[in-house]
């Protein structure tokens, strides 16, 4: 008998959202005899203690006697359990200072970690997470911004809506402007993306139309990494010598800052990737873009002038052109910067639903039977070590 857990979030700010739903929790114990599922209490879930409960899910507080333990953030460092083994999204991979002390505790109390980030099909193509809906979150959020900024138009809020499906009908009768909109990025977060400028019926267009003219309606073009990205070499884009050597390639985005009204960034940044522009490059008058939704949200990363995050409740604030401080958003002196970490907090039960299904179908299996090639390369900690793939976390956590 396998005993699976789904532990009460306990990072602050607070996410509500969930690894499976009621529904997913009662499908699977309806079609596997060898599982339990517990559910630590909680008020704070998108899915309320009673419909766990109703799904045939038993909720207590203490789940010491569950094999796995499902969570969704970063686990605070007194409600780790030694010897057990944890999936979360624990943000060790590109050594985030914050989380340093996690990951030692995870070691010294001889917990397994799997992380949902590293969890990657043979070709490197992440298998779950929440980028989709991040994508749909981010570029309302943006579109939010750019509308408040001009007052051309108005959008509501997106936590204030029940479920995706309500969103989509906000958008009935909203009258865009001729707005240039350029879209980062080809992963989850980019479809996320690209789902609500399609919902919001603006035009796609070829980079090169893009770069030339103007257009008497809403338009957006869509760059990917070969559009990005060249090497300082050859002059051309490589993926996999991309992947490998990023320091090699540099960035061909500058362009696009003079032709550009919004920019909804979905890239995947670490500290080898080039950036899409320096910070230097938001002074002169030729930098147009108003508004830019950070949606992979780096601080200093892919966007350089991105300077922390917001909360959901206040996403947007303002970075000065000529000082690049922080201000108040929609100056006219001001870039306008949305940067959240827990956008699909804003559709948690959305969100939640489309993460399980993909957990469901691709990793759950392989957990009950023992691990896999996958999972293998998804743990970060066993048995108290680093294992091989992160052994250059060592400083990290000494």
């Amino acid at each position: 008998m396998t005993r699976i857990g789904l532990i009460r979030e306990g990072r602050q700010p607070a996410d509500n959202r969930v690894a499976l739903t009621p529904a997913q929790c009662k499908w699977i114990l309806k079609n596997s005899s060898d599982i339990e599922i517990k559910a630590q209490h909680s008020t704070s879930r998108c899915f309320s203690d009673k419909e766990y409960q109703m799904a045939g899910v038993e909720v207590k507080e203490e789940l010491s006697d569950c094999d796995l333990l499902f969570g969704i953030k970063e686990v605070p460092i007194d409600q780790l359990i030694p010897g057990k083994t944890y999936l979360f999204f624990s943000h060790t991979k590109k050594k985030q200072p914050r989380n340093r002390g996690m990951l030692k505790t995870i070691l010294d109390r001889n917990i397994t970690l799997i992380d949902y980030e590293c969890l990657e099909h043979d070709d490197g193509q992440r298998i779950i997470g929440f980028g989709f809906f991040a994508g749909v979150v981010g570029a309302h959020n943006g579109m939010m911004a750019y509308g408040n900024r001009t007052g051309l138009y108005k959008l509501q809020r997106v936590y204030k809506q029940r479920s995706f499906r309500e969103l989509i009908h906000t958008y009935f009768g909203v009258r865009l402007p001729n707005v240039k909109i350029a879209v980062t990025g080809s992963g989850r977060v980019a479809h996320g993306i690209l789902e609500i400028m399609n919902l919001m019926g603006i035009h796609e267009v070829e980079p090169e139309d893009y770069l030339r003219r103007r257009f008497s309606y809403p338009v957006y073009t869509q760059l990917k990494a070969a559009d990005l990205y060249q090497s300082k070499i050859t002059g051309k884009y490589s993926r996999p010598e991309f992947h490998d050597h990023p320091e090699n390639y540099e960035c061909l985005f500058l362009p696009y800052t003079e032709q550009t009204d919004i920019l909804m960034n979905g890239v995947y940044w670490d500290k080898t990737v080039p950036r899409l522009f320096e910070k230097k490059d938001v002074h002169p008058e030729t930098f147009i873009i108003q508004t830019i939704a950070d949606i992979t949200d780096d601080a200093e990363g892919s966007v350089p002038i991105n300077l922390g995050d917001q909360t959901i409740e206040d996403p947007v604030y303002g970075v000065d052109k000529k000082t690049l401080a922080k201000t108040e958003p929609y100056l006219r002196s001001s870039i306008d910067l949305m940067a959240v970490g827990n956008l699909p907090n804003e559709l948690p039960r959305d969100a939640s639903r489309y993460f399980g299904e993909q957990l469901i179908k691709f990793v759950l299996e392989d957990l009950l039977k023992g691990g896999s090639q996958i999972i293998t390369r998804a743990t970060i900690a066993k048995n108290g070590k680093l294992t091989a793939p992160f052994e250059y976390l060592t400083d990290y956590v000494e």
